[in-house]
């Protein structure tokens, strides 16, 4: 198979001679050189003056001295501020680069303009481009593998799970009806963690996720759709509570994706929540806003820096999962241009995480950071 991976780009040439055009040091000349000549004249006619028009009989050698070291101290001032100044014009286009990496969200792939950088800084800025660009391919090459791959293995875990309960349906030996249950389980286990990855691949950047985005009513997507978790918290014994404005709350979204949001969200405060507990959703009108609140444990100060993290769990979570609920949650954010706040303890006794959404408009154009804490 021949090598898909492209060559860098050669070197861009900023010109040739002492001072091309367009580089630093041509720019340093043309704003220092004529303040410089400025001081320079202004240095030979004040001692023109000094020894054309004062009469030298009334002067003392110490006197000369003394005008002479004040004349170089301002002179040295004044040249040091116009050399401060200059490197400071020269150098307001890099540091307007720095400001846009320092605002760059950890998804953001988009090569940075070149246009109006000294040509010394140019060739650094134009590999960086490069490497982002090929970066950005290996990422979403992995992220495709793994869609296919969940996508693919789908429906022989679908067959494994039928298989087994076919088999628990039927009288089985002890020993036999306890492997049937285990391979049940864990059938479960990995065709939920295939659903996780495709809704991963589905929020994905590069699949333009904006583009299924339906006007909706937040408050009556939440009823409808947290109501399909009533019968498993019930079970469980836990009360979902909903507190939500009586007039629409509209946002722009998917609701496939905001349905994988919620119930990522609804599920963690299952598993983690107290026993005989209490789950609240609440919706905020402005901003748009859903709040998903439990009384459980808490997440302890470590573990919030890394919950939103793909497959990584707690070593002190009790309840069993794949570690992808949380890095999907920030994915749809993501998708959707909202900003996300997780409190947990010690401020709070249990768990909220908070979501707010831009509002009724293409949420995924917008620029969004999160604010774990």
């Amino acid at each position: 198979m021949p090598d898909q991976t492209s060559a860098p780009p050669p070197d861009p040439q900023p010109g040739s001679g002492w001072l091309p055009h367009g580089s630093l040091a041509r720019h340093l000349v043309v704003r220092l050189m004529p303040p410089i000549l400025v001081l320079v004249l202004l240095d030979l006619a004040a001692t023109w003056v000094i020894t054309h028009k004062i009469e030298m009989s009334l002067w003392m050698l110490e006197d000369f001295f003394w005008l002479v070291v004040v004349g170089q101290a301002l002179l040295v001032v004044l040249f040091a501020g116009v050399i401060i100044q200059g490197v400071r014009s020269g150098l307001r286009s890099i540091n307007h680069l720095a400001e846009e990496i320092r605002q760059r969200s950890i998804d953001d792939m988009q090569p940075m303009a070149v246009a109006d950088l000294p040509a010394e800084i140019a060739p650094l800025v134009t590999h960086i481009n490069d490497l982002l660009g090929r970066l950005d391919a290996s990422l979403a090459a992995q992220r495709r593998f793994i869609g296919h791959a969940a996508h693919q293995l789908r429906t022989p875990l679908s067959g494994l799970r039928l298989e087994s309960e076919l088999m628990l349906a039927r009288p089985l030996p002890d020993d036999v009806r306890v492997r049937a249950e285990r391979i049940k389980v864990v059938s479960d286990r990995m065709i939920r963690l295939g659903q996780q990855l495709l809704v991963l691949a589905r929020a994905d950047p590069d699949a333009q996720p904006q583009d299924r985005f339906v006007r909706l009513d937040l408050c009556d997507w939440v009823r409808s759709s947290g109501a399909e978790w009533i019968p498993r918290a019930r079970a469980m014994q836990v009360d979902i509570d909903l507190a939500a404005p009586d007039f629409p709350v509209w946002i722009d979204g998917d609701p496939l994706l905001l349905d994988e949001l919620l119930g990522n969200l609804i599920d963690n405060a299952l598993r983690y929540g107290r026993a005989q507990g209490r789950i609240t959703l609440t919706v905020g009108a402005n901003p748009p806003s859903l709040t998903v609140e439990d009384d459980g444990p808490g997440i302890t100060p470590e573990d919030r820096e890394r919950v939103f993290e793909a497959f990584y769990r707690s070593p002190n979570a009790a309840a069993g999962g794949s570690g992808l609920g949380l890095a999907i949650v920030r994915e749809i954010a993501h998708a959707h241009g909202a900003w996300w706040k997780l409190v947990s303890r010690p401020e709070h006794s249990g768990t909220r995480l908070s979501v707010v959404f831009p509002g009724p408009r293409k949420g995924a154009q917008l620029t969004r950071h999160e604010q774990p804490t």
